[in-house]
């Protein structure tokens, strides 16, 4: 079983920046694909970004994250990042961090085991 909390939500002003944190429980991090979703009110669950477990970890985006967020882990932590930039009113929603057992690309949300709770990012002027 593993367990996911993040945090690092919050508000900021359009452009602004904010970095999501994802702590996992457990010893299988190691072994685990990271994944970044968010869901705005009235709408599906959205992919953001992946990060394998294998080959280094291979990153994969949305084309509306591409340049302007970066994800990256840290395995001694067992923690997962996501660092947002030049945040948009369309970026507000809740974040959800996701785990699964399977590696690269994943993209959809039934690829995923393990859920957090969401953490709530708002960007208003």
């Amino acid at each position: 079983q593993v367990q996911l909390v993040e945090s690092g939500g919050g508000s900021v002003q359009p452009g602004g920046s904010l970095r999501l944190s994802c702590a996992a429980s457990g010893r299988t991090f190691r072994a685990l694909a990271m994944g970044w979703f968010r869901q705005a009110p009235g709408k599906e669950r959205e992919f953001v970004a992946t990060i394998s477990w294998s080959g280094g970890g291979r990153m994969y985006y949305a084309d509306s994250a591409k340049g302007r967020f970066t994800i990256s882990r840290d395995y001694a932590n067992n923690t997962l990042f996501l660092q947002m930039n030049g945040l948009k009113p369309e970026d507000t929603a809740v974040y959800f961090c996701a785990a699964s057992h399977s590696d690269y690309g994943l993209n959809r949300p039934t690829e995923y085991d393990y859920w957090g709770q969401g953490t709530q990012v708002t960007v208003s002027s």
